[in-house]
């Protein structure tokens, strides 16, 4: 007779999968969001892993289930926005939006919260200087994000909507040069003006890139033209 104590059904196991899978995110995302708002509230250097698991109301083995250290919390977070990354320039090619307006909500949505806290910007930026092997995981990741908004740009460029004088991958790179200068920049004041700043920002560097045959091309002048 079969033992059907020690047997489970195809669905029974999927879902006992699928609930310790869902529970494995929740813990991460619990570790985390509790990282990432005692960096902003304490600073890096001075917010240990016991801090973490307590803010979190894990123990700390727990914590080391998810990450190597307290400087992988930072790995964890490029990870979260390639990830997101990857899911919006996805939606701007589905959606065929002008190169101008698919790039402005890119922008916009890769500032989002958390990044919209000014301490939490300025704890990541001291993360990233003091820790190397960070650092380096954290450059891998983000030549895959010129590599993606690259990718993107060159539709932009076959389009005719971007110019094709310089490669699509370098502009990538110009793109993400601005969005952290403006993040950084505006981490300092702390103030409410960050969706303005962007804005100028992809106004000016719209300005740069366009095609020139481009309807959708910036009302700013270049530079040859603000010298005549």
């Amino acid at each position: 007779m079969r033992d059907s104590s020690h047997s489970k059904s195809p669905a029974s196991a999927s879902a006992s999968e699928s609930r310790r899978k869902r529970r494995s995110l929740e813990f991460r995302e619990r570790l985390f969001r509790s990282a990432l708002a005692l960096f902003a509230k304490k600073g890096f250097a001075e917010t240990t892993v016991e801090d973490i698991t307590e803010a979190a109301d894990v123990g700390k083995g727990t914590f080391f289930n998810y990450f190597p250290s307290k400087e992988h919390i930072l790995v964890g977070f490029a990870e979260m926005q390639l990830a997101k990354l990857e899911t919006i320039i996805r939606e701007i090619r589905a959606s065929r939006l002008p190169m101008r307006e698919g790039l402005r909500g890119l922008i916009h949505r890769m500032t989002e919260a958390p990044i919209q806290n000014p301490s939490v910007v300025r704890a990541l930026l001291q993360a990233h200087l003091s820790s190397p092997v960070v650092r380096e995981e954290v450059f891998r990741i983000h030549r895959e994000h010129q590599k993606l908004i690259g990718g993107l740009l060159r539709l932009g460029q076959e389009r005719g909507e971007v110019r094709r004088d310089i490669a699509a991958e370098d502009i990538a790179q110009i793109l993400r040069q601005m969005i952290f200068g403006t993040l950084l920049f505006w981490s300092l004041i702390g103030d409410a003006s960050l969706t303005e700043r962007v804005e100028q920002s992809l106004t000016l560097l719209w300005g740069g890139i366009a095609s020139r045959g481009s309807s959708s091309h910036s009302d700013v002048p270049s530079f040859s033209e603000r010298t005549e």
